[in-house]
């Protein structure tokens, strides 16, 4: 099984999304989440430095600017979804990936904070 490491720029990222209220409450991860085709369309025009952002995990080992080096995927490459962060507890927690669990739900914890959900 893949070892990840946490994407700090990725978590700093969503921060800064969640405190611009860049965020989407109510989603269906499974149909939102982004496609392979939306995927290699946002990598036509934008670089692997913004690629990376929108994933919480790195896999260790893999090289960069390959999509195998990123994981843990928590929006739709324009908003935070609280479904994405819900999928990349629980995905994260159910492969034992500690740290990723952990900044994820520290995520999470921050939107729903700025959110008002209580």
């Amino acid at each position: 099984m893949a070892t990840y490491d946490v994407n700090k720029a990725a978590v700093e990222h969503a921060r800064r999304l969640i405190e611009g209220r860049q965020y989407v409450l109510d989603s269906d991860w499974g149909d939102v989440q982004p496609d392979a085709e939306a995927q290699n369309s946002y990598l036509e025009t934008h670089s692997w430095e913004d690629y990376a952002t929108w994933h919480l995990g790195l896999t260790e080992g893999a090289n960069d600017e390959t999509k195998a080096r990123y994981a843990f995927v928590y929006g739709d490459l324009r908003r935070v979804h609280r479904s994405g962060l819900i999928a990349c507890v629980y995905r994260a927690a159910e492969w034992r990936h500690k740290k990723v669990e952990l900044a994820a739900h520290d995520l999470l914890q921050r939107l729903d904070a700025r959110a008002g959900i209580t």
